[in-house]
């Protein structure tokens, strides 16, 4: 006689519970020190971002509205200023530089 085979059962899933990480708190994004104290235009960028002491941030957002006004961005390269007069004094003479050399050059520029 065949004796009858017992069904097997499933195998039970067992769930994985995730385990929680303590939630982190965010805390307020805090400005650089460095990027906040404020420096002085030597005569050649005070010709274009005016004279008084300015923080490095505010600079550089003056000198880009300078470009965007006068329409100094290249139209091909994006990432190319061409300088007018001001800005070839600013730039130590060279027509155009990256948007990259432009910050060195403007903190030559500036103690």
């Amino acid at each position: 006689m065949a004796a009858k085979k017992k069904a097997k059962k499933p195998a039970k899933k067992v769930a994985k519970k995730a385990a929680k990480k303590p939630a982190k708190k965010k805390s307020a994004r805090k400005p650089n020190a460095a990027f906040m104290k404020p420096v002085q235009p030597n005569a050649v960028l005070a010709a274009i971002v005016g004279d008084k002491a300015q923080p490095r941030t505010e600079i550089m957002k003056k000198v880009w509205v300078y470009i965007k006004k006068n329409g100094l961005q290249d139209k091909k390269n994006k990432r190319q200023i061409n300088g007018d007069d001001k800005m070839k004094a600013l730039f130590g003479g060279k027509a155009s530089v990256t948007m990259f050399e432009m910050t060195k050059y403007i903190f030559k520029n500036a103690k």
